[in-house]
């Protein structure tokens, strides 16, 4: 049973979260994104998996609007991502799809209470102290409710993430993109991360991941896109993608990761 499945759409919602038609991507003569269309389902989780320099984080990055494309649409709830808007319209759009960068982007001048209730009191004007106290409920969730009055440089990186995951989740977002949240961290830290994003998918959140860990792939996810070269070549189940994947790329990234 997929998280769809559990939550499924509310209120009589469009069941799709997010539509991608067409897109393409170019830097310069480089086509990153060639002709993209794919859609994500409300509650989803969708991981985005392919070799260094496919284009997976081209595409994340596109469906909040910090790469630009070329051509096609997404729409986000109806709305074009890419449509001509003003600054405080696409802030305010970006405000619903909570982003989880590889390196954190917290504000070391800032307590990880301060990083977490900030955006809530800017962009939604949230009074302090409604923000603050929903910052520290969120710190608990992500097990750093210890460290609400502690600053980015005296955590480890795996809390440093877990704090920027509260950060994005303090918008209430119905949407979460994680572009590679793991892979600046060192081994040991990559399960407290992981684990904070498995208990997301648990309740329903719909998620779009790229990421090279094929554990959680393999065991959250509802679909996984396999991207080369800027063209997502197979969506398949993560049981079919494991066990009989269909591109013969596909098969080669799988045999390589296994050896």
């Amino acid at each position: 049973m997929t998280s769809l499945d559990r939550t499924g759409p509310q209120n009589g919602q469009d069941p799709t979260a997010i539509r991608i038609a067409g897109v393409s991507k170019t830097y310069g003569t480089y086509e990153v994104l060639k002709g993209i269309d794919v859609e994500v389902a409300r509650g989803e989780v969708v991981v985005i998996c392919g070799p260094s320099g496919s284009g997976k984080s081209t595409l994340i990055r596109t469906i909040n609007r910090l790469e630009e494309i070329n051509s096609g649409a997404i729409t986000f709830d109806g709305q074009n991502i890419h449509a001509p808007m003003k600054t405080r319209d696409l802030n305010r759009l970006r405000s619903r799809i909570g982003f989880v960068f590889q390196s954190f982007n917290l504000f070391p001048h800032l307590s990880v209470v301060d990083n977490v209730s900030m955006s809530p009191i800017r962009v939604k004007g949230v009074s302090r102290d409604v923000a603050h106290d929903k910052a520290l409920l969120l710190l608990d969730r992500v097990g750093l409710a210890d460290k609400a009055t502690a600053y980015p440089g005296q955590l480890s990186g795996g809390q440093q993430q877990r704090v920027a995951i509260a950060r994005a989740l303090a918008m209430e977002p119905p949407v979460m993109l994680f572009d590679e949240p793991t892979s600046a961290l060192d081994p040991e830290m990559v399960g407290e991360v992981l684990a904070v994003m498995k208990s997301l998918a648990k309740d329903g959140m719909t998620m779009l991941c790229v990421t090279h860990e094929m554990g959680f792939a393999r065991d959250v996810a509802d679909r996984i896109w396999f991207i080369d070269a800027g063209e997502i070549i197979e969506k398949a189940t993560p049981e079919e993608f494991f066990t009989h994947p269909r591109h013969p790329r596909a098969q080669r990234f799988l045999a390589d990761l296994r050896h």
